[in-house]
């Protein structure tokens, strides 16, 4: 035990200390974080709905659940390097000082590599991670547009006044006014665009959420239409002296039900 916490010691004091090594060390600890990080938050995630909503062994999802959380873990993680690692050379190639492009640059750098090049563009899960972080611009960018000029930068793990550009010059009780109303007005639009779109454009909303609405508000009424389709292809098919089995079409159950156990227990 003496020994091993000599060499902890030793390290402590040779390496990890020492500011000669802080810079490698920051890439070190970033690609940690991103690990330690997406694991934290996809695992539980991924548990719960494949579970729940996938079909299949236990095995396979295990597999799924594992992949998931690899693949969200990993992602995070050489996004942070490849951030870190911009911000580091763009600082060094500026005399040590940091501009505020560089964070845009680096950002751009690494989101290109790591969420929109190749196939990880089709990835459903850096989708969701994208989608995530583009909600979250939007509203900050809204914010940055009301708020008036003042200090905002991050002392410790605290950030300062909360400033923003101003861009609509607001005096002090229309800021009140705005911070009153804008999160109900946010909302109420966000949900009235997105059922309007999945009432008629349903085929332009993501998947996931397609297929959760489709789940709480759908009584297919495109049924009839499938029932003849399948009928004339079957009568088709019989004067070529061919059969075939379709499958029955099943209807939604958001405004149906034949009984209590698919009204309470049940939706299929």
């Amino acid at each position: 035990m003496d020994n091993l916490k000599a060499l902890q010691e030793s390290i402590e004091k040779n390496i990890i200390l020492n500011p000669k090594y802080h810079d490698p060390l920051v890439l070190v600890k970033a690609i940690r974080n991103g690990l330690v990080y997406g694991s934290k938050v996809r695992f539980p995630h991924a548990l719960v709905m494949i579970f729940l909503f996938r079909s299949g062994t236990v095995q396979e999802k295990i597999k799924l659940i594992y992949k998931a959380t690899r693949q969200h873990a990993t992602n995070l993680a050489k996004f942070a390097l490849l951030y870190k690692s911009s911000m580091l050379a763009l600082k060094g190639v500026n005399g040590g000082k940091e501009q505020s492009v560089h964070s845009f640059m680096a950002g751009l750098f690494g989101s290109y590599w790591v969420f929109g090049h190749g196939k990880a563009g089709t990835s459903s899960v850096n989708q969701q991670i994208c989608i995530y972080v583009f909600a979250r611009v939007v509203l900050a960018f809204a914010k940055l547009a009301v708020q008036p000029p003042g200090d905002n930068s991050l002392v410790g793990s605290r950030y300062g006044g909360h400033g923003g550009k101003g861009l609509l010059g607001l005096n002090e009780e229309q800021l009140q006014r705005v911070r009153q109303n804008s999160w109900p007005v946010f909302a109420s639009l966000s949900w009235a665009c997105v059922m309007w779109l999945f009432r008629w454009y349903p085929e332009t909303l993501q998947p996931s959420l397609r297929s959760s609405m489709q789940y709480m508000y759908v009584a297919f009424q495109l049924v009839p239409l499938l029932i003849a389709l399948f009928a004339g292809c079957q009568h088709l098919l019989l004067t070529q002296g061919l059969t075939i089995r379709f499958p029955s079409p099943r209807y939604g159950n958001a405004d149906t039900w034949d009984g209590a156990k698919n009204f309470l227990w049940h939706n299929k």
